[in-house]
């Protein structure tokens, strides 16, 4: 195993890249508070040992911690919950209400997930999906905190990229673990001007108007720092924002103006154009990324985002079918 990258961050907060897919793509964190410890996000299977390593190197036995909480289940965040659970006695797994049944019995997840990647890519990136036991689940709903040592982290309902999302919001560093709510933002894109912001699409539960009205809650709680799992710690966060909300419209506006026939020939065309504004985007941030560039960073996501947009169209007009009749 290579040595695990993570930084160190104020506040005893240790960022962890999960290494899923490429170095600087993903992230977890590790919080600890008077000798007690919590994960928020785990990365997937082939992470734990990375987790376990970091662990030992901050000096904490694993019997310190205290809870593993995931700000969703989609694999690249919560895929590695049942086996990094397995290596914490006394931990606690903390999740939305909508995502717990998930952790408890994955085959739903791994089901869906081995049928978009195949069999080999599912092992590959994701490795196993182990259950955990409904006794160490706690369901998390809006509101609910969460006290690690001497800190108290609150549990925010987020939807919008998903509908069993939570943000935690940490009163000491004045920060907010965002999951994928407040968008991805890649070191790779930093400029001068600062960092890049977009939202993400992924399938199957995008909501722009739910994902506004979200922001709006978080930006309440007046932060001073965003910890994205894509990628690390943010600051500025009423500056990134606006980012954050004008790719939301220029998501829904690609979308709305595909006009090829839907299924995959409408998202080829919706990924074109996510792909054509994004250059366009990047080139008047200052990034200094030629085409080829941009779509070997990008390509995943853009793929993925053309998905859930074609998944949000879809059921707007079964919605619009629905009323005619």
């Amino acid at each position: 195993m290579s040595q695990p990258r993570f930084r160190t961050l104020p506040h005893q907060i240790t960022c962890i890249d999960t290494e899923y897919q490429r170095p600087g793509l993903a992230a977890c964190y590790l919080i600890e508070s008077e000798g007690e410890a919590a994960f928020i996000d785990t990365g997937t299977s082939n992470t734990v040992p990375m987790l376990l390593s970091v662990l030992e190197a901050r000096g904490v036995a694993p019997e310190q911690v205290k809870y593993v909480i995931p700000t969703h289940v989609h694999l690249d965040h919560a895929g590695g919950v049942g086996a990094l659970m397995q290596q914490f006695p006394n931990a606690r797994l903390v999740i939305h209400p909508y995502g717990a049944r998930h952790m408890i019995d994955p085959s739903k997840l791994e089901a869906g997930a081995t049928a978009v990647y195949g069999e080999e890519k599912f092992q590959a990136d994701f490795g196993s999906l182990i259950p955990v036991d409904e006794s160490r689940v706690i369901e998390a709903p809006d509101g609910y905190r969460v006290q690690l040592g001497s800190r108290e982290l609150l549990c925010i309902d987020t939807p919008g990229h998903a509908r069993h999302h939570i943000c935690i919001y940490d009163e000491q560093s004045r920060g907010i673990f965002t999951g994928d709510t407040f968008g991805l933002s890649y070191r790779e894109f930093d400029t001068e001007k600062g960092p890049f912001l977009l939202a993400t699409s992924t399938p199957i539960q995008f909501d722009p108007d739910a994902w506004h009205e979200t922001l709006d809650r978080l930006m309440g709680l007046s932060p001073e720092v965003i910890y994205l799992t894509h990628y690390c710690e943010v600051r500025k966060p009423e500056l990134l924002v606006k980012q954050l909300r004008e790719s939301l419209n220029q998501f829904t506006a690609t979308a709305l103006a595909a006009d090829a026939e839907p299924g995959k020939a409408r998202t080829a065309q919706i990924r074109a154009g996510l792909f054509k504004w994004l250059q366009e985007a990047l080139q008047k941030h200052g990034c200094s990324q030629i085409p080829q560039e941009i779509e070997q960073l990008m390509s995943m996501d853009m793929e993925l985002d053309a998905q859930g947009l074609e998944v949000w169209l879809q059921k707007r007009e079964e919605a619009a079918a629905e009323a005619k009749t």
